[in-house]
């Protein structure tokens, strides 16, 4: 073999093994994968192969909580954005977008698909108006978020990052852009990896994006999942409102539906409740037979009240037993909402979830007082006999009388 010959394998392993290095330097605009290798207080580094190095911002690679999403060792995929004038360090970033100057740099970032920086300056009829780099361009109502927006007034002032959609040049340039193609790249980008470690009974980091009538949508990572109002907390909740709150949240995957032709996406159930203790494995030791408890009437329902005892944990007197051995039609008759009463428990039946009790006393029941339940002819003088003309008979007996 020549040494043309073993030269030319020699290269031929290395092309496959650096394929970097065969297509050429890698250039602004392109794709690159790396490993870092660096990660500072302020930027990570990213080896690109082929001799060839990128920085990267730290934000880039943290989530809105400050932690970092990737380690050392880590293989992450990342666009060129840009290079550093002074030391020729190629700059990446994954949505980053960058701050350039003049309708050159402009419409160079256009042509490459590169995200930008602009500040909203304006809400109007449409939209917004935002300025990159000295320039005004537009943003429909429709690109400034993925969620519908009611006010524009909202994001005046903001800065955020735009893609351009339309880029006409001359004396006075027409710019349109777009900030919701990157809010949908950046969830594609996060689904992907949520779907990794998206199984049933996995706990994962939330966060509330809206709250219906019947429970809570939960953004998990660019997938949206749905937390009903009965895995909300254990008893009973009149409304979601009453347990969800603004902010980041753990929440536990209870089940998931793959898409289908009418759901493009896979439907997520999810819980809060499944991560917090059952009540109602204490009820046995926490509520034995023949226990006076006080409790607060929760809901009325004609066949009985419930009684809440203990958060989560409801008990029932029946309709039988709020009567006081008289007959009542509904238990509103003897009890209302919100009233404060003494029961006794009479069974706890841990399959079913039911705890039987019997109402101590009636609070709808005025206490009578003795003088109140006193007879009338003791509290009253007695009165003389009135005068009547008497019977037949006293009336004959008096005339004879007379007569003698």
């Amino acid at each position: 073999m020549s040494d043309s010959e073993n030269f030319e394998d020699l290269l031929k392993q290395f092309d496959q093994t650096h394929p970097q290095s065969r297509k050429g330097a890698p250039t602004i605009g392109d794709r690159v994968r790396g490993t870092l290798v660096v990660i500072s207080d302020t930027h990570a580094f990213v080896d690109l192969g082929a001799k060839a190095e990128g920085r990267l911002e730290l934000a880039a690679i943290t989530d809105a909580e400050g932690q970092l999403t990737h380690a050392l060792g880590d293989v992450i995929e990342l666009q060129i954005t840009g290079k550093d004038e002074d030391s020729g360090m190629l700059l990446l970033g994954s949505q980053q977008g960058q701050r350039f100057h003049g309708l050159d740099e402009i419409e160079s970032a256009y042509r490459q698909g590169l995200p930008v920086q602009g500040q909203v300056s304006a809400a109007v009829k449409g939209g917004v108006e935002v300025q990159i780099a000295g320039l005004r361009a537009f943003c429909p109502a429709s690109q400034i978020d993925i969620r519908f927006v009611e006010e524009m007034a909202e994001f005046v002032g903001q800065r955020f990052d735009f893609r351009i959609t339309k880029f006409e040049g001359g004396r006075r340039p027409n710019l349109v852009v777009s900030r919701r193609a990157l809010l949908e790249e950046q969830q594609r980008s996060q689904a992907e990896q949520t779907r990794a470690q998206l199984t049933e009974g996995a706990v994962l980091t939330g966060t509330v994006t809206s709250i219906k009538d019947y429970g809570a949508f939960v953004d998990i990572g660019g997938l949206e999942g749905m937390i009903h109002v009965s895995q909300l907390a254990f008893g009973h909740i009149k409304h979601p409102k009453e347990c969800c709150k603004s902010g980041s949240s753990e929440v536990s995957v209870l089940r998931i539906d793959p898409p289908s032709e009418k759901n493009k996406r896979e439907k997520i159930a999810l819980s809060i409740r499944a991560l917090t203790r059952d009540p109602w494995q204490d009820a046995v030791a926490q509520f034995p037979v023949g226990l006076r408890i006080t409790g607060t009437v929760s809901r009325l329902q004609p066949f009985g009240a419930f009684i809440e005892l203990a958060p989560g944990i409801d008990g029932l007197v029946h309709i039988s037993e709020l009567g006081a051995g008289r007959r009542i039609n509904h238990p509103n008759e003897v009890v209302n909402l919100g009233d404060s009463v003494e029961a006794t428990v009479l069974g706890v039946d841990l399959e079913r979830r039911r705890i039987s009790l019997s109402l101590s006393s009636n609070p709808k029941q005025s206490a009578e007082t003795p003088a109140a339940r006193a007879p009338a002819a003791e509290s009253a003088p007695a009165k003389p006999p009135e005068k009547t003309l008497g019977t037949f008979g006293a009336l004959l007996q008096e005339t004879m009388n007379k007569a003698r």
